[in-house]
């Protein structure tokens, strides 16, 4: 039988864990509330959680107001086609990085961990002037350029698996005359499975986030995402709660299904970074 101070320590430390939950997820049940509340209930106070009068008319509204289903398949073309791209130049990299020696190497490294600190917002316009003289301004290609390459990504990558990999199975795979390319995909990548989960999600969630880029790169509506959208709904001196909530909620819906899929490996990946390599 535990003792009364360890069964008092578990239960405070479980009331502020789940005092936490509850702050963090309050946000996201008053959004599905007001996603369901008429114009009428949402600013009354006190507010109440639960709606008087349930209504769709909020989602019907996003739908009518805007072509939300392009925006919607745009986002997930956009989060998806980078994803892969991060997967990809962040393995490749990694393991360029772990288990080649060539001068400047390590200075290399620092170097695209440097980026990484640096804002968007500081070299955004030489960005957009660039896709300027590449003819890309307004077209896809423009959309997700920024958005390929993630330099946390590499530096995940060679510090969780790559690094930890013994460099004896490398060679033994080269001395039976398989290529750096075969190595790398049959026997590199398979073992980035965990690691290439957790990263996946982080790649998504930035990229279905982007705001400022899009609004900067697209002119047009056919290229317009779920965040680029969402802004109709906020006017010069008001903001409609309820199509902006309701938009909301389905826009967080495929970013929370990544993460429920794939909840295991982000947290993996974020109490193994750092410890290895």
């Amino acid at each position: 039988m535990k003792a009364p101070s360890v069964i008092a320590a578990q239960v405070g430390k479980y009331t502020v864990l789940s005092i936490g939950v509850f702050i963090m997820v309050l946000p996201f049940i008053w959004m599905l509330s007001t996603s369901f509340k008429p114009s009428a209930e949402i600013l009354t106070w006190p507010p109440e959680f639960i709606p008087r009068h349930f209504t769709m008319e909020n989602f019907k509204t996003v739908f009518v107001t805007a072509p939300f289903v392009r925006f919607f398949f745009n986002s997930v073309l956009m989060a998806g086609v980078c994803t892969v791209s991060v997967l990809l130049t962040s393995s490749l990299a990694g393991y360029v990085f772990a288990k080649f020696k060539f001068p400047g190497r390590d200075f290399l490294f620092i170097l695209v961990l440097a980026t990484a600190m640096v804002p968007f917002e500081t070299y955004m316009i030489p960005l957009y002037l660039s896709m300027v003289k590449l003819h890309v301004v307004n077209t896809f290609a423009g959309l997700v350029a920024p958005y390929l390459i993630m330099s946390y990504g590499i530096f995940f990558m060679r510090q969780n698996v790559i690094a930890t990999i013994p460099d004896e199975i490398i060679d033994a795979s080269r001395i039976d005359g398989a290529s750096e390319l075969t190595i790398f995909l049959k026997i590199i990548f398979p073992m980035l499975k965990g690691t290439a989960g957790a990263l996946s999600i982080f790649a998504f969630m930035q990229t279905w986030a982007a705001f400022i880029w899009p609004l900067i790169i697209t002119s047009s509506r056919d290229l317009w995402t779920m965040e680029l959208g969402l802004g109709m709904f906020q006017y010069r001196f008001t903001v409609d709660l309820g199509p902006i909530n309701a938009g909301s909620m389905l826009s967080i819906l495929p970013v929370l299904a990544v993460f429920l899929l794939m909840r295991r490996n982000i947290v993996r990946g974020i109490t193994m970074t750092g410890l290895k390599g």
